[in-house]
C-alpha cells in the first residue's frame, strides 16, 4: 500500500518530514493540495482517518483570517468548505500510511507511527 503525504511544498514542516521519509527508506507520493486539488471526496478520506478538529491548523494564517463569527461556528458542516476553499487551514502534513493517518511532524511520532 502507498504511503501519501498530503500537503503544500513550500512548507518547512512538510520539507522536514519528506526528509524523515527519505532518509528512512519510506517510499511515498506527494499529493500538493493546490496543484493536485482538494474535493469533498478526498476530504472524506481524510476524516475516515482524522477528525476535523485534529486537522485544523488554528495557527495558519488562514485560520487567523476568518472572521470571529466563523471561528465560533466551526464544526464539521461549517469546516469543510472552508477546507476546500483554504487548505492550508488543514494542518501539514497528513500522511496516510497501510489505512492509518498521522497529522503534523514530530520526529518521535513518525518513528512509532512507522515503527522504525
Amino acid at each position: 500500500m502507498t504511503t501519501i503525504m498530503y500537503g503544500i511544498p513550500n512548507c518547512d514542516t512538510i520539507k522536514k518530514a519528506q526528509k524523515w521519509l527519505n532518509d528512512n527508506n519510506i517510499p511515498f507520493t506527494f499529493h500538493d493540495y493546490r496543484k493536485d486539488g482538494l474535493d469533498n471526496e478526498l476530504l472524506a478520506q481524510l476524516y475516515v482517518t482524522s477528525s476535523w478538529e485534529q486537522l485544523l491548523n488554528k495557527r495558519s494564517t488562514s485560520y487567523r483570517a476568518l472572521t470571529e463569527q466563523q471561528k465560533e461556528t466551526l464544526d464539521e458542516t461549517t469546516v469543510r468548505p472552508l477546507f476546500i476553499e483554504f487548505p492550508t487551514l488543514i494542518k501539514r502534513p497528513v500522511v496516510i500510511h497501510q489505512g492509518n493517518a498521522i497529522v503534523g511532524f514530530n520526529i518521535k511520532n513518525y518513528q512509532q507511527f512507522f515503527a522504525v
